[in-house]
């Protein structure tokens, strides 16, 4: 999610080179500072690879299976769901919301991302879903 047109190579599955696309009508070859910045963010070795979990109350980080990690939030985020669930307000009026949950993206994402963000949060009944591009 850079502002630059990029080409980036590939090497038996490893990241070796990241240029700027002379074809983008945008950046017209040339790397904006974040994109010149790709490949050490995808080649760093403190790049963490592992899901990492503090429980409430500990002291310490405890790698989690991504799958457990998966499931741990699905859970929290359908029980804020049920608990904060807004179907119509005192005078009967349709609400179908949940003021529980909400959204801040960051300028990581790209426009698709964000797209597929506000469109799951939105089916999802949250209202307050914004992006920093926005702020």
């Amino acid at each position: 999610a850079v502002g630059c047109g990029q080409r980036v190579y590939v090497t038996d599955g490893e990241v070796t080179q990241i240029e700027g696309d002379p074809d983008s009508p945008i950046s017209r070859g040339r790397l904006c500072p974040k994109g010149s910045a790709s490949k050490g963010l995808v080649t760093s070795p403190l790049r963490p690879l592992k899901v990492r979990y503090r429980r409430p109350y500990a002291t310490q980080w405890e790698d989690l299976d991504l799958d457990v990690a998966m499931d741990m939030i699905a859970d929290r985020v359908i029980e804020t769901r049920a608990r904060t669930w807004q179907d119509v307000d005192d005078r009967g009026h349709p609400l179908r919301r949940t003021l529980g949950i909400a959204s801040l993206g960051g300028a990581t994402l790209d426009n698709e991302e964000n797209y597929l963000i506000k469109k799951l949060f939105t089916a999802m009944g949250a209202i307050q879903i914004e992006n920093q591009a926005r702020i």
